[in-house]
Order: structure tokens, then C-alpha cells, then sequence
């Protein structure tokens, strides 16, 4: 089978390499600097299961131009959020509308905008469950659980071999509103990971910031049942009854939800690797989606409205070492 990684950073790099892994052709789209760094290194991809394999640099398709994408067979699309409507320009002027295009993106949101601007095209759209971290040197590490799911496609079935190849959980979707829906409550914890300055583990482990992640739970959950959306249960804990395990007592949340908390002690959320690298972040198809969709049912997402703002000002240069009761006091002023 013959891929293409359209936006090859962290998710990106990491999906591409493990389907090589499994014996797929795949052509990685990427800027200058990244397909630099893999010419040099490798590509190297680990998690928290065990997995750690390197891709030596001359085993690697690697491209800066769309025209590369072009007969292939499958394309995951793996850009920000922000960045989708200009890939799916460039890519329309190269595409002859026999590649299947996979959504591989954050938000609820981009496979529509891509079917809009690429109506030739067979779109589905998916997601990735678990965090992907960029270490530096062609290296990206899978530091939490979690599976690829994609819109059920019959067409496209030998996809699942290609991730079975290194036991990455994959999973085919009849409902991929309600995953990414359900998905997108579990990101709000986005922003509050990268405004803390800390690892996952350390952040979700203090009673104090999963309190704020359950503020905007809440708010998204009120605005996601007005509006008469479908919800998917993606962890232990059913999407209805999170904010109320998160606002538990540490001792009964390691408990409870303990497998929340199996993660990689060093796993980051993709919003403050962002801020580290001085990029755009996804808040506004996160946080502002929550608050959006609140707004079109005459509800109110407040502290969703005032994360939002805390990260703008993090992208010009303002705070990210937040306590957990500093954040909380914010969000709820």
C-alpha cells in the first residue's frame, strides 16, 4: 500500500513510521526543516508499551512538495487544525481523486472542510487517541494509551493490518461525530497541561488542575447535550461522569480512574509542545469550539472563554507556570 503523510510532525511522523514498519510505502509531506532532521537522523518511534524501532534516513520518502502526494493510495492529513483549508488548496491542484484522505487532526470539524475544498475526493475522517512527543533527533514517542480510529470504510480495510504490524491499537468507527466529540472533551485538558508548565502525569495527579479541567467539561457537556450530540465512552470513565471523578480527592481518583494515569511520566500535551516551539495553538478548535457550540444554544462557556484567552496570551510571550489554585481562581472569576 502506497501512503502519504500530509503535515509530518509529531502525530504525523510517528503514524508514517509505524506503517512502514508494517511494510507500507509511505511518502512523508513535511517543511524543510523537519525532512532535514529525518535526512540526518532517522526516524526513530517508542511508547510506553515497549515499541522502540529507527528508520534509517535512506529508507525514507521524504518531500516538501504536494505534486509528491499524487497516486497514492491513502493520505493522512495531520496538519493543525489552522493550517487544513491551505493544505486542502494545495492539494487540490495535484490530487487526481483516486487517493482516500484520512483526517488525522484535532477538532470536530476539519474531514467536513476538507470534503467542502476537495469534493473529488473521498474524505473520511479520524482520530488519534494518545499523545505523540517530539524528542528531538527524529525521535517521537507515544507516551499515553489510546487507539487510531477511523471511519468505518470497507474499501480501505488493509489499514488495520498496517497498525497491527506494532500492536498500535487501531479500531474502524460507524460514528465518528460522537469519537469526536467524546475526543475533544478529553483535549480541553490541553490547554490547562500547557498552562501548567508540567508533564501530564504530574498535572492530572493534582487535584487542583483536574478541577479546572472539570470546569470545562462541564461546560462542554451542557452545550454537547442542548445541542443532542452523541458521546463515546474513550476511557474508564463514561464522558457523563468525568468532571465529577475529576473533581474527586487524589486518593480516590488513583482509585477510580487509574488508568487515566497510565501514561509515559514525561507525555506532554501537543499544546505546550506548540508554546515551546512558538506555534499557533489548536484552542480555537478546542476550547473555542466548546464555546461556539454553547453560544449557537443560548448557553455560556465562561471558563472555556477564559482559558482560550490565558493560551493567546501564552502564544505572545505570557505565563505558563500556572498553580493549579491560580488557574482555578481564573477560570472561575
Amino acid at each position: 500500500m502506497k501512503v502519504g503523510i500530509v503535515g509530518a510532525g509529531s502525530i504525523g511522523c510517528y503514524v508514517g513510521a509505524v506503517m512502514q514498519l508494517a511494510g507500507a510505502e509511505v511518502h512523508f509531506l513535511l517543511r524543510p526543516r523537519m525532512a532535514e532532521t529525518l535526512s540526518v537522523h532517522g526516524l526513530r518511534v517508542s511508547d510506553l508499551r515497549g515499541l522502540d524501532r529507527q528508520l534509517g534516513a535512506e529508507s525514507l520518502h521524504l518531500h516538501t512538495e504536494a505534486a509528491a502526494m499524487t497516486g497514492l493510495d491513502c493520505l493522512f492529513v495531520t496538519v493543525k487544525s489552522a493550517d487544513t483549508a491551505a493544505v486542502a488548496e494545495q492539494l487540490a491542484g495535484v490530487l487526481n481523486g483516486s487517493e482516500t484522505i484520512v483526517s488525522l487532526q484535532n477538532g470536530v470539524g476539519n474531514a467536513a472542510q476538507l470534503r467542502q475544498s476537495l469534493p473529488n475526493q473521498p474524505v473520511l475522517a479520524g482520530m488519534i487517541a494518545f499523545n505523540v512527543l517530539n524528542c528531538g533527533e527524529g525521535h517521537f514517542h507515544a507516551g499515553t494509551d489510546g487507539a487510531i480510529m477511523v471511519e468505518e470504510c470497507a474499501a480501505m480495510d488493509e489499514l488495520a493490518s498496517l497498525f497491527a504490524a506494532t500492536q498500535t491499537p487501531f479500531e474502524w468507527q460507524p460514528d465518528m461525530v460522537a469519537v469526536q466529540w467524546s475526543k475533544l472533551l478529553l483535549n480541553l485538558n490541553n490547554p490547562i497541561n500547557a498552562l501548567s508548565g508540567l508533564p501530564l502525569k504530574d498535572e492530572l495527579s493534582q487535584r487542583a488542575y483536574r478541577r479546572c479541567l472539570a470546569l470545562l467539561q462541564t461546560e462542554a457537556l451542557q452545550a454537547i447535550r442542548a445541542a443532542g450530540l452523541p458521546l463515546l465512552k474513550l476511557t474508564a470513565v463514561p464522558p457523563s461522569v468525568l468532571p465529577w471523578v475529576l473533581r474527586s480527592p487524589d486518593w480516590l481518583f488513583r482509585k477510580v480512574a487509574q488508568p487515566m494515569l497510565r501514561m509515559d511520566p514525561l507525555a506532554r500535551s501537543s499544546m505546550w509542545e506548540d508554546l515551546e516551539l512558538g506555534r499557533r495553538t489548536e484552542v480555537d478548535w478546542l476550547n473555542g469550539e466548546v464555546a461556539d457550540l454553547a453560544r449557537r444554544h443560548g448557553l455560556v462557556a465562561t471558563a472555556n472563554e477564559r482559558v482560550r484567552e490565558l493560551i493567546k496570551a501564552a502564544e505572545q510571550g505570557g505565563r505558563r507556570d500556572f498553580s493549579g489554585e491560580e488557574l482555578l481562581t481564573l477560570l472561575r472569576a
